[in-house]
């Protein structure tokens, strides 16, 4: 039997969806019942074909002339997101940014659920944090595997990252949210997600110093 050849989502394509999500979110509070490609696109400055684009991916939706049910729409986009299950989430590194990102209160709206913190400083470990304890990072192989954990946020100084990203997929963890400001390595089979402070801020210098360019996706 001939293997099924994959469909191919852009990055680009996967992070509309979240807007699109969001954008339905705020029309559903807003009373709305249905919307049209043409105010969807105009709402978030995309083009209407580029919407219909990133939703015929993933199957047909709404009914020409009559636009998109928002609620339907929303609670479909969630699905494909995964936003209808719970995520067990590890955090390394309770520093400035871990500690605000634990205090993040929409990430367990949305389904993400921090259930452990790690930290190599002895000060820090075994202390209460935001309601979660502290755990030494030396076992952090065995409690993500304990705990099935299922994505792993570091926020580790840059020299220690590929240490801590290297013992998190040893644990068997696929997804990696790095906040470490250098780029790691993971296998193919797992899912890394950077995000670099520093280079989004360097993009909207650019952005202001170069006004007169229009930048693509």
């Amino acid at each position: 039997m001939a293997k099924k050849s994959m469909r191919k989502i852009s990055n680009s394509t996967i992070h509309r969806l979240s807007i699109y999500y969001r954008a339905l979110l705020g029309l559903e509070r807003e009373g709305y019942e249905t919307i049209s490609s043409k105010e969807l696109a105009r709402r978030e400055k995309l083009t209407p074909a580029q919407v219909r684009k990133d939703l015929s991916f993933f199957g047909s939706f709404g009914t020409r002339g009559l636009g998109y049910p928002v609620k339907e729409l929303k609670a479909r986009i969630g699905e494909i997101l995964g936003l209808n299950k719970l995520w067990n989430v590890a955090m390394v590194g309770v520093g400035n940014i871990g500690s605000a990102l634990v205090s993040y209160k929409e990430f367990a709206k949305q389904g993400f659920i921090v259930k452990l913190l790690f930290d190599n400083d002895q000060r820090k470990i075994g202390s209460n944090h935001k309601g979660i304890i502290i755990n030494d990072i030396a076992s952090i192989k065995q409690m993500l595997q304990e705990q099935e954990i299922q994505i792993v946020i570091v926020t580790v100084p840059a020299a220690a990252a590929q240490k801590v990203c290297d013992e998190v997929v040893e644990a068997g963890v696929k997804a990696i949210m790095n906040f470490a400001p250098v780029s790691l390595k993971v296998p193919d089979d797992v899912v890394l997600l950077n995000e670099n402070m520093s280079i989004e801020l360097e993009h909207l210098s650019f952005s202001l110093t170069n006004r007169n360019m229009v930048l693509s996706d």
